[in-house]
């Protein structure tokens, strides 16, 4: 492929930005038949008009002819007769004497000087074209016949007006050129409309696409009925999402049996160390002790997260329909935050609102947002719950560093932490906001990270009827 210009090589990137795989497909083929159009009707006019011209070269011979046998003859009624255009001709004709002298020529000729300075030796037939200097518009092809007589030889010249040669080819060529936009205007719509309906099952493979997630990873997309490139790609996407789907049931299942079998000795370990903590111990024994019992606090925690995610990933969460008091709620934990955290100052701005959910897993979101506050607060945590046009809100609010734009959406994935504290004490299992968005969602509602100083999130749920 010829490589493009570079003045051409900006409006052609901005081209392909902008437009679409019809679109393109469409100007291509329009441009495609637009070049071989012009080649072809280039071609059509260059032939047709030979023909033409060769048509008049053959007529003007053979009237040539006919005075030349005239010339022949000696006869100067013949040759007189043979002068004589028939009706719509449009011919000159001269006979030259020997010595270059006209002796005989058209009527409208009159005195004119030799139309041309061919002079053929006898029974020799020269041709050429040329323009004649009473007519300035259109050229002539000019016949020269010599003939051989008693006096020496005499030259025959005809000349032809291309004039309707010329007619004929600038009607054709309108003809062609006034036919080319309708022509493009089809052929660009045509391949338009057909490129679009190939592209609709493109399409319906990219939409079902968008829509699968982690959870419906079972989903397959639509395989045409045409045995083509785009059914081997619904194919291929599907034996895609075949392994997709393999993979990730098998890490679920990993990580709920895991999860499972680690509650046990966990439990076990936690007992151990609860009883172990009633024994008198020396000091250095005794923080040993206490932080075991914090290690495998944090353990027990992070299994519990660790098999609530992965219900939620095979099942969903199973939720009960009752009333809850949102306030209720931030009530009872800023009373667990401010005896947990007494170097916080945690404040409450409660309005009463009731949703419809389950009042364990919406404390349990609840919990670990105000715990992420708590973790980032400086000095203070607040937390309001009030009703906004049929929704229930809850904001909770830390006066820490707050949370970068860019980074809003990512610390409710799983596992993601902004910091780089993996120490005990300060790194969190990076599990808390993402199992608030699963609770949060599953209840219909939402929640998001709010701009502002320090940082707030803000959930989201349809009121109860």
């Amino acid at each position: 492929m010829a490589a493009i210009p570079r003045p051409l090589r900006e409006p052609v990137r901005w081209l392909r930005r902008r437009l679409g795989v019809r679109l393109r497909s469409a100007l291509a083929a329009s441009v495609v038949v637009a070049v071989a159009f012009g080649v072809g009707a280039a071609a059509f006019i260059y032939l047709a008009r030979a023909n033409l011209v060769g048509n008049v070269d053959a007529a003007a011979r053979h009237r040539a002819g006919e005075v030349a046998t005239a010339v022949a003859g000696g006869d100067r009624d013949d040759i007189a007769q043979t002068l004589k255009p028939t009706p719509g001709e449009q011919t000159l004709v001269q006979v030259l004497a020997p010595s270059g002298r006209v002796e005989a020529a058209s009527a409208v000729l009159g005195g004119a000087a030799p139309l041309s300075p061919l002079r053929p030796a006898g029974g020799q037939v020269l041709r050429e074209q040329r323009m004649l200097p009473f007519a300035d518009e259109d050229p002539f092809r000019v016949v020269a016949v010599g003939v051989g007589t008693r006096s020496g030889t005499r030259t025959v010249l005809l000349a032809q007006s291309l004039r309707p040669v010329n007619e004929s080819t600038e009607v054709v060529a309108a003809i062609l050129v006034a036919g080319l936009p309708p022509m493009l205007l089809v052929v660009g719509g045509a391949v338009f409309l057909f490129v679009g309906r190939s592209l609709r099952a493109v399409e319906a493979i990219r939409s079902r696409v968008a829509g699968i997630t982690a959870r419906d990873l079972h989903a397959r997309v639509p395989v045409p009925a045409a045995h083509d490139e785009v059914a081997a790609l619904a194919k291929t996407m599907n034996s895609m999402l075949d392994r997709l789907e393999t993979a990730a049931a098998g890490q679920r299942r990993f990580v709920a049996d895991a999860s499972h079998e680690l509650r046990s000795p966990v439990a076990t370990l936690q007992a151990g160390l609860d009883r172990l903590a009633l024994v008198p111990l020396p000091d250095a024994n005794d923080d040993l002790v206490r932080l075991m019992r914090l290690e495998s606090q944090r353990l027990g925690r992070l299994i519990s997260d660790l098999l609530l995610l992965a219900r939620i990933d095979e099942h969903g969460l199973a939720l009960r329909r009752e009333d809850v008091d949102l306030d209720d709620l931030a009530y009872t934990e800023r009373e667990r935050l401010a005896a947990r955290r007494p170097d916080l100052t945690v404040r409450t701005q409660l309005a009463p609102v009731r949703v419809t959910g389950d009042a364990h897993d919406l404390g349990r979101a609840l919990r670990n947002l105000a715990d992420n506050a708590a973790h980032h607060a400086r000095r203070e945590v607040v937390l309001r719950v009030w009703a906004d046009d049929g929704w229930g809100c809850l904001d909770v609010t830390n006066d820490g560093p707050g949370v970068p734009e860019v980074e809003r959406e990512r610390i409710f994935e799983r596992f993601v932490r902004l910091d780089d504290s993996r120490a005990r004490a300060d790194g969190g299992s990076g599990l808390g906001l993402p199992i608030t968005r699963e609770i949060v969602a599953a209840h219909g509602g939402t929640v998001r990270v709010l701009p502002g100083p320090g940082m707030t999130v803000q959930v989201r749920l349809p009121l109860g009827r």
